[in-house]
């Protein structure tokens, strides 16, 4: 595909765009016709960039917090613009290493990085299809001799030109467990992830201390991931925007005592032991619906559209991580949580 406007732009073929050519098994685009020397290019003017962009923003519009998170995304998906631009010069290098490793607390937003991640892959033509295969130990660890390869190779098949997200992946090393199969499941990653990295992006994904200890044991693993992000628990304010975020995209609203209430339910939860950040959030306004959905028939009259979008105080404070507080606010026969 030529350039448009001479040397003004470019246009790579991208997997997916039906006005692209089609690319050969690798996600590579087609060879074409190498720039002048003098030429110029406008990013602007590459097909994957308003995809890239609405990735980006979709990414920022979902998580609140994590900066250095969206920093290292913005950079790889300037590596690889750059690196499409180069290609069109002739300008022969190295496939750039998208091996990655997602270290964080439950409820941090790993997954969601790893969609969007696998999205923006895909608009930059790095892997073939913009899809996440998720896994964890029970997925890929046999029970007896000869198990564990089919079953590695078969989720290694079902991520095949996509993503392969591995969650909680220190499990697959039990050194204390000297018959344990994981170690096979890691060397086989080790072949596959050198051998298939046309067509093959693998994200481990796990608490920070334990990914530490499962890459410091495994250093041919650790050598192969080029990208390490690391996942930081929420702040207070950070868990509060999120909630904001989750009551109105489900058509909710916090009242002024609501919001009041819940600001002090994440003070005292925050506190609490398996407390999992925007995962505990979502939870907790789960079981606020519920008793608001129990006031509301209990209630006994008719309902306007403001009382089913509103949540109360009440609605907050039947949580029972109030009782040691005496701060409970009615509803006390419908705690949930």
């Amino acid at each position: 595909m030529a350039a448009e406007g001479s040397a003004n732009g470019f246009r790579l073929a991208r997997p997916g765009v039906s006005d692209a050519r089609p690319s050969p098994p690798s996600g590579d685009p087609a060879p074409e016709e190498p720039l002048s020397e003098d030429a110029l290019l406008d990013l602007s003017l590459d097909l994957a960039g308003h995809d890239v962009a609405e990735t980006l923003a979709a990414l920022d519009a979902e998580l609140i917090g994590l900066a250095n998170v969206k920093v290292r995304v913005r950079e790889i998906a300037a590596l690889l613009m750059i690196d499409r631009a180069r290609r069109r010069f002739g300008l022969a290098s190295s496939r750039p290493t998208m091996h990655m490793s997602f270290t964080g607390g439950p409820g941090t937003g790993k997954t969601t990085v790893a969609l969007r991640m696998a999205q923006m892959l895909h608009a930059l033509g790095y892997i073939r299809k913009p899809k996440v295969h998720t896994v964890t130990r029970d997925d890929l660890v046999g029970q007896f001799i000869g198990h564990t390869a089919p079953k590695t190779k078969e989720a290694i098949a079902k991520a095949a030109g996509g993503v392969l997200f591995i969650d909680e992946a220190y499990y697959l090393f039990r050194p204390e467990n000297e018959r344990d199969y994981g170690q096979e499941v890691i060397e086989i990653l080790l072949q596959e992830m050198e051998n298939e990295r046309a067509n093959l992006v693998v994200i481990f994904a796990g608490y920070p201390d334990r990914m530490d200890r499962f890459f410091s044991a495994n250093p041919g693993l650790s050598s192969r991931v080029a990208h390490h992000l690391e996942f930081a628990d929420y702040t207070h304010d950070e868990l509060m925007g999120i909630a904001e975020l989750m009551v109105a995209g489900e058509n909710f609203r916090f009242d002024e005592g609501a919001h009041t209430a819940f600001d002090e339910y994440l003070t005292v939860r925050m506190t609490r032991p398996r407390f999992s950040n925007a995962r505990s959030v979502r939870n907790a306004i789960d079981r606020c619906r519920l008793r608001q959905a129990k006031r509301l028939v209990e209630a006994g009259r008719p309902l306007s559209r403001t009382d089913l979008i509103t949540l109360t105080e009440r609605d907050v404070y039947g949580s029972s991580v109030f009782d040691d507080l005496d701060q409970e606010v009615g509803a006390t026969s419908c705690r949930t949580d």
